[in-house]
């Protein structure tokens, strides 16, 4: 059985979304983050103190482990897009789900400086999306338009499945 894989830009929705698909799926549900620090036993904050390549290393190792699993709902890290063996390896064995959420939403809702990439403000926001949208949506199986209420995304997602499942996979 394939995972579900979901990407975008931090504050896109994937975290949240991932346990509630995990749920309707009845799939187990991994944050790359949380895995990732718990594999490797330090936290992001301490990879992006040494550098953000140390982070995308170790991101790349726990992706490739991640993919190898069957069945799961996985949430990425925001720029797992930035390496084209992170999108490879999802996909071998993924359906992958865009959740695209408007960057002014995400400068309203989200706690910028919480996030590693995004303490420098909203502009780096408006920045990282101009940077990734492209392989975002070269990444892609299904693109997610969250814009409506998290029921009606996650009916849209749950829907998007289906159909790729019944046709594709």
């Amino acid at each position: 059985m394939k995972n579900i894989v979901l990407i975008g830009m931090p504050g896109s929705g994937k975290t949240t979304f991932g346990r509630a698909l995990s749920r309707e799926l009845n799939r187990p549900f991994v944050d790359a983050d949380d895995y990732l620090e718990e594999r490797e036993g330090r936290t992001i904050s301490s990879f992006f103190a040494e550098s953000e390549k140390a982070f995308r290393d170790a991101e790349e190792r726990t992706i490739r482990e991640l993919a190898d699993r069957q069945g799961i709902v996985i949430s990425t890290g925001g720029g797992v897009v930035k390496r084209t063996a992170n999108v490879e390896n999802l996909r071998r064995n993924g359906l992958i789900l865009l959740i695209d959420r408007p960057v002014d939403d995400i400068v309203n809702d989200v706690e910028v400086e919480s996030r590693p990439l995004l303490k420098d403000g909203p502009q780096k926001v408006f920045d990282l999306y101009r940077e990734r949208r492209k392989a975002y949506r070269d990444s892609a199986d299904i693109i997610i338009d969250n814009r409506g209420t998290p029921e009606e995304v996650l009916g849209q997602m749950l829907e998007a499945i289906h159909q790729a499942i019944k046709y594709k996979i």
